[in-house]
């Protein structure tokens, strides 16, 4: 297992940090992101996918749960999923939103991934954040950032952010 553990990130430095992520990002995988309300877990993920060339709207999944991206051709017609299991009750949920083969198709980041426990396979990282002042955040408060690769792609996912 790969860690990193950046110091005091701001809004802006933890957008940066996703952008490389999404640059070095495999064409299937499985992110999670981890943290309490206000964090910056969604704020990571619309900065990662508008690094992959998403265009308009990039809604937070809180209600739908779960919301596609196909990429443009620059990217290899990739597809992300963005999911937020915050509102699921149960972990056996998942089975009805239809994953399964998706895991194997899709780049995958999921929000609140604790509420899918025992249902979601091994994720390739982890990202982990929490306030530097144990409350919610603003745009210009610091947050404490861990980067953990848990399979061999997520190390080699995770070696593109060397020297950030």
């Amino acid at each position: 297992m790969m860690r990193r553990d950046y110091r005091a990130l701001d809004e802006w430095a933890v957008a940066r940090l996703a952008q490389t992520l999404a640059r070095t990002a495999p064409a299937t995988g499985l992110l999670f992101l981890e943290g309490g309300l206000g964090a910056g877990k969604t704020t990571f993920a619309r900065a990662f996918l508008r690094a992959l060339g998403v265009q308009g709207t990039v809604r937070s999944p809180t209600y739908t749960l779960i919301e596609p991206y196909d990429l443009s051709a620059a990217f290899a017609g990739r597809r992300v999923l963005h999911l937020d299991l915050y509102r699921l009750a149960a972990p056996e949920e998942l089975d009805d939103l239809g994953l399964r083969d998706e895991f194997e198709q899709a780049l995958i980041l999921i929000e609140w991934p604790e509420r899918g426990a025992g249902e979601l396979p091994l994720p390739d990282l982890t990202l982990s954040l929490s306030p530097e002042t144990g409350s919610a955040l603003s745009a210009a408060q610091e947050r404490w950032v861990r980067l953990t690769a848990h399979t061999p792609k997520g190390s080699q996912w995770m070696k593109g952010t060397q020297g950030f």
